[in-house]
């Protein structure tokens, strides 16, 4: 299986306002050198809770957020160095699906025109190709070709979501990136969002980056998980790995919290300690683990030295004691 995207040493700064006129302008670190890839066909998952860096990860990957440094090459080629014609020509390989379908539509055109939108924006194919196309997407997720004439707010959340999708498909994109894309709508209506979109990643063959911050919505759809914590992956590998045995303790956390889990605890999981407090400030990072004063397994080597992704098993982990959480 050919490698769709591959990541690396991704970095994104925001510059903040001086504390002073002499002082040196402070920057917050969102995401601080981060590597993953994605082969053709395949789903990634990253995840975390809010203010993690996952949106600005995957942002600053198709270029909708400025990175400060780090590569990103798509198809072989370096998405971060081309200008912007060339890029403008990648955008038809990548789409986003965006998390609020009652905001990311325009609520003053109809449909039709809101999903035909991408192909006139492109100038791909003739006028009737594209209304012909826009037709055929209608079907494919599951709308109706009578509904082409309504305007957003005459369709329901879960229906939104299905336009919003079928515009993304439009120009034929390898990768959709979709952010948080059920987050918005009724527990129903997710799981028949999440089954459109497993079932398009079969039939059309698309590859994946879904970014979530709950752990069992993203285990419905994707193939691997990157768990990300204050800007840095901590813990990444195959879904089923993942969920079997986690061994970074914030994986462990974000699992036992998981609304979609409560009941379906994963095989080999163990309901860890609670963790506490807030993460620390991205503005200064601590020197050793960003998660150590958080970290029910924490010692005075964690506040030391920040640990790096390293091969345990199947899964690569950040964590200088892997493993499962202790049991009291």
């Amino acid at each position: 299986m050919s490698m769709l995207m591959d990541v690396r040493g991704l970095t994104v700064r925001f510059a903040l306002p001086k504390p002073s006129i002499f002082a040196e302008r402070p920057h917050l670190e969102a995401v601080r050198q981060v590597s993953f890839t994605l082969r053709a066909g395949q789903a990634l998952g990253i995840v975390g809770e809010s203010g993690s860096g996952k949106t600005t990860t995957a942002m600053a990957a198709i270029r909708l957020t400025e990175a400060a440094g780090g590569k990103v090459l798509f198809d072989g080629d370096d998405l971060l160095a081309l200008d912007d014609e060339n890029m403008r020509q990648r955008r038809r390989d990548i789409q986003l699906i965006f998390q609020d379908p009652y905001s990311s539509l325009n609520p003053r055109a109809r449909v039709m025109d809101i999903v035909r939108e991408p192909m006139d924006l492109m100038e791909i194919g003739t006028p009737d190709e594209r209304v012909e196309r826009v037709k055929e997407l209608f079907t494919l997720v599951g709308l109706r070709e009578d509904q082409l004439n309504l305007f957003p707010h005459q369709f329901s959340g879960g229906q939104r979501q299905r336009i919003s999708i079928a515009r993304a498909l439009t120009t034929n994109p390898k990768l959709l990136v979709c952010d948080e894309p059920v987050s918005a709508l009724d527990v129903a209506i997710q799981a028949q969002i999440l089954n459109l979109l497993a079932d398009l990643k079969d039939r059309l063959g698309l590859s994946y980056l879904f970014i979530s911050h709950d752990l069992g919505v993203v285990r419905h759809v994707c193939d691997e998980v990157a768990v990300m914590y204050l800007g840095k992956i901590v813990e990444q590998g195959p879904t089923e790995a993942l969920f079997a045995a986690p061994q970074h303790p914030y994986t462990q956390a974000l699992l036992a919290a998981a609304p979609s889990l409560a009941r379906r605890k994963s095989k080999g999981y163990v309901r860890p300690l609670k963790v506490k407090g807030d993460p620390p400030s991205p503005i200064n990072p601590p020197p050793g683990c960003a998660f150590a004063e958080r970290c029910p397994k924490a010692q005075s080597l964690c506040r030391e030295k920040a640990p790096e992704l390293e091969n345990h098993g199947s899964l690569q982990v950040a964590c200088h004691f892997p493993g499962p959480p202790d049991v009291a």
